[in-house]
């Protein structure tokens, strides 16, 4: 059975209203001819950090499985709401949450791997519907308990689903249409990438690039699933970006409030970024006035909770700044305590970068 197969981020999601938004363009698709749809939600923009402050607020020590079951709401609701939009149009739909995807992982609560797939459950699914709207960033272990992919992670729940399904594209949808030079919020110049490897890819977003989930384009790479990235505006959809096997990119990316950590001696710090690398974490060493230190620069709070079980007892000694630049093979990595600093460099390696770049993407 043939499905497109599309996810939409939270940024797709500010209001209540954009769920019909959505719904019609789904709608559309079908009336022009598509056959069956698979669209992969993520939360409305700021509720997983809603939900996970109130869980703290109400437990510090709430556990990793029970802080996975509150913040997988997040995309149960705005499956619901999608469902319910679409419903409304007339179209045959059902929402589909993590215990029903067929999707099974490890129990790393925080940020589970993804062990085995059956899309038994959404081909049964699509037989009596046009749309089936998944429920992003969640699975179950081999327990049967609800799991969490991780923060931002809708991603790589669509590009698993996409490959479960036997399809070799899927839509990433977000609020601006593609991957650019630079985060294009903060650099004027920044200027949108039409294809880029998926190497280059993972290189950006293991280092702060938003776009996309470093573990969805590594899946992707995996299962040869081609990502396109889009963006839904008032005039219809624009395609910015495709994920293929060989296009290099120079690039610049800022990770803001970067964990630092600084060890006793050079074997903690050998262990402790050995531990980090055993579940696919970015660090990164780097020599400062505290000696050999730590910047934990992907999957935070997970890392965050690996460092407090781990035999070393590094000592936290703040946030920094972390500038990314990408030059073919080349990765220069910068620490700057100061955000607007950060800002500066960046903007100043995009330069010399891209000399000829000028004036703001449209918005």
């Amino acid at each position: 059975m043939n499905a497109t197969i599309l996810k939409f981020g939270g940024s797709s999601f500010l209001h209540p209203k954009d769920y019909g938004r959505i719904a019609g363009h789904l709608a559309d698709r079908l009336a022009a001819g598509e056959h069956k749809i698979v669209a992969v939600v993520s939360a409305m923009s700021g509720t997983t950090c809603n939900l996970k402050a109130v869980m703290l607020d109400v437990n510090k020590q709430a556990s990793p499985s029970n802080l996975d079951g509150a913040l997988a709401t997040g995309e149960m609701l705005s499956a619901s709401l999608l469902e319910a939009a679409i419903s409304r149009l007339g179209v045959p739909a059902i929402s589909l949450n993590g215990y029903s995807l067929g999707i099974r992982t490890n129990s790393d609560f925080g940020r589970a791997s993804i062990k085995s797939v059956d899309p038994t459950p959404i081909l049964a699914a699509l037989q009596e519907h046009d749309v089936v709207v998944a429920a992003g960033a969640q699975a179950i272990d081999q327990s049967g308990r609800l799991t969490f992919l991780g923060r931002n992670s809708s991603d790589l729940s669509a590009i698993a689903i996409a490959s479960m399904l036997g399809e070799h594209t899927c839509e990433i949808y977000s609020d601006v249409p593609g991957v650019y030079t630079a985060d294009p919020y903060l650099v004027a110049g920044a200027q949108l990438i039409p294809e880029i490897s998926y190497r280059a890819m993972l290189q950006m977003s293991r280092h702060g690039a938003k776009v996309l989930h470093h573990r969805a384009v590594h899946y992707a790479e995996t299962h040869n699933v081609t990502i396109v990235c889009k963006s839904l505006t008032s005039d219809g959809v624009i395609t910015g970006t495709i994920l293929t096997g060989h296009e290099n990119a120079r690039s610049v990316t800022v990770a803001r409030e970067i964990p630092v950590f600084s060890c006793a001696t050079l074997e903690e710090c050998d262990n402790l970024c050995a531990l980090l690398a055993r579940h696919d974490i970015n660090a990164i060493r780097v020599e400062d006035g505290h000696g050999v230190v730590i910047c934990i620069v992907s999957d935070i709070d997970f890392a965050l909770r690996l460092v407090a079980l781990s035999d070393t007892a590094p000592v936290f000694i703040g946030s920094k700044n972390v500038v990314t630049e990408l030059d073919s093979s080349v990765l220069r990595v910068h620490v700057v305590g100061d955000y607007d600093r950060a800002i500066a460099l960046a903007r100043q390696i995009h330069e010399r970068m891209y000399p000829a770049a000028v004036g703001a993407p449209s918005r």
